[in-house]
């Protein structure tokens, strides 16, 4: 039987396309190091990678397998500066503090490119993404955003569309307008994480899967974290699990929140097809985005159905592939050969969640759907920090992220109205 994630529904047309997805053991006994990490995501693995090649003892555990969470089954696109538009972080913070924060996650999709390239990752990188209003009043911003990024952040590569460009280049006349980004793109993210732990393990760090963490204590200058065969005692601790904190850590809790996120996959759409000829990914303007993008082999790869708790939805065909007639209805009765989903992590503001949360341990996620270029950055950030250079995590450690509300009882509750609310306002 194909393996099957305990944690994500359904099998990804990644996982029946990235290769060998090597397996490694549970730990079973004591260690004892310099870092641990919890979570074998973009986020852990990176910071294993710089972590041992600067010389640190590491041990990183993973409660699964990698890849199992959204780091292995996201929509794959890099995307330009952090979650929120430039110009509104400039609003919030400044200018210097938006433009530093611009820079950093520009950064970060240098870094990721040149990762693979060095380390010969083949993440099948495809160049391109448009962002799409699906509203006529929304037009406006997209055509200012262009203009603000060129000529205020000296980001000369996104352009605007109007309503007949978007037609031709998305094949589709559902949306009024956008802007087009060519100095960014879209990978297979599974291969990357496969990649990525790969170079873990040759640079010297032990990785282990199928190894939950049970509790992390911060005692006497000492961190301990605790699994069902072991204790790993270390003088530094990562918790990088994102949207699986559960219960083990409460101040992540408090402010990173779980919610689904589903992909299916078509067959192959052959060569005459009229969806995305240029090949680029997109995303558009509902708060519950939809996100999509054509594979290597012609897939049209589909992301729109959003949940706000964790109850596996059994349809994820069928809803997908009923957004995907609303955009093309040429493809109303189009196979679907994969469905899936994941958890993605989010905050109250859509920014990512930075925090020492006990002596010695630092909490990263809450990416909010922008994380596969933030994660493997941010991995490398922590790694400058445990050398001694916090300057640059702490850009995002002092970002505003209040908690959710309504505790640990209500708060999944009062998100669930929230965000069907804002999801009732895109149809509006």
């Amino acid at each position: 039987m194909p393996y099957q994630s305990p944690i994500s529904p359904g099998r990804s047309w990644y996982e029946d396309t990235a290769g060998p997805r090597p397996e490694y053991e549970a730990l079973d006994g004591d260690r004892t190091c310099d870092v641990v990490i919890v979570g074998g995501g973009f986020t852990g693995l990176s910071a294993a990678v710089h972590l041992a090649k600067a010389g640190s003892n590491v041990v990183l555990i993973e409660a699964h397998r990698f890849g199992d969470g959204a780091s292995g089954r996201n929509g794959g696109q890099l995307g330009t500066g952090q979650r929120a538009w430039a110009e509104e972080l400039e609003a919030e913070y400044g200018f210097s503090r938006a433009k530093a924060l611009f820079d950093l996650a520009e950064e970060a999709k240098t870094h990721l490119l040149e990762f693979a390239a060095v380390n010969k990752i083949e993440i099948d990188y495809m160049p391109g993404q448009m962002s799409v209003a699906h509203k006529q009043r929304y037009v406006d911003d997209y055509k200012a955003h262009a203009e603000i990024m060129a000529n205020r952040f000296g980001y000369p590569h996104i352009t605007f569309m109007d309503a007949k460009e978007t037609a031709q280049r998305l094949g589709s006349t559902r949306y009024f307008g956008g802007t087009r980004d060519t100095g960014t793109g879209h990978i297979h993210p599974l291969k990357l994480v496969i990649g990525t732990a790969k170079v873990a393990a040759q640079a010297g760090a032990h990785l282990f899967e199928q190894t939950p963490a049970t509790g992390i204590a911060s005692l006497g200058g000492k961190v301990k974290v605790t699994t069902p065969k072991g204790t790993i005692s270390a003088e530094k601790c990562l918790i990088g699990v994102n949207a699986h904190g559960g219960t083990i850590e409460p101040v992540s809790a408090a402010h990173i929140m779980p919610i689904g996120s589903f992909i299916g996959a078509t067959v192959p759409l052959g060569p005459d097809s009229n969806v995305l000829p240029g090949g680029e990914a997109v995303d558009d303007s509902r708060f519950v985005v939809r996100y999509f993008r054509k594979s290597t082999d012609g897939r049209l790869l589909f992301g729109g159905r959003e949940i706000y708790a964790v109850n596996d939805p059994k349809d994820i065909h069928v809803h997908i592939r009923r957004q995907i007639a609303e955009l093309y209805p040429e493809l109303g009765d189009v196979e679907i050969s994969h469905g899936w989903g994941g958890y993605v992590g989010i905050t109250m503001p859509r920014k990512p969640f930075v925090r020492e949360v006990m002596p010695n341990v630092i909490s990263v996620g809450g990416y909010s759907g922008h994380g596969v270029m933030l994660s493997n950055f941010f991995g490398k950030l922590y790694a400058e920090t445990v050398a001694g250079n916090r300057d640059r995590l702490r850009l995002i450690e002092d970002l505003k992220i209040p908690a959710f509300p309504g505790g640990r009882r209500f708060r999944a509750p009062l998100l669930f109205l929230a965000l069907n609310w804002y999801a009732l306002r895109d149809r509006i």
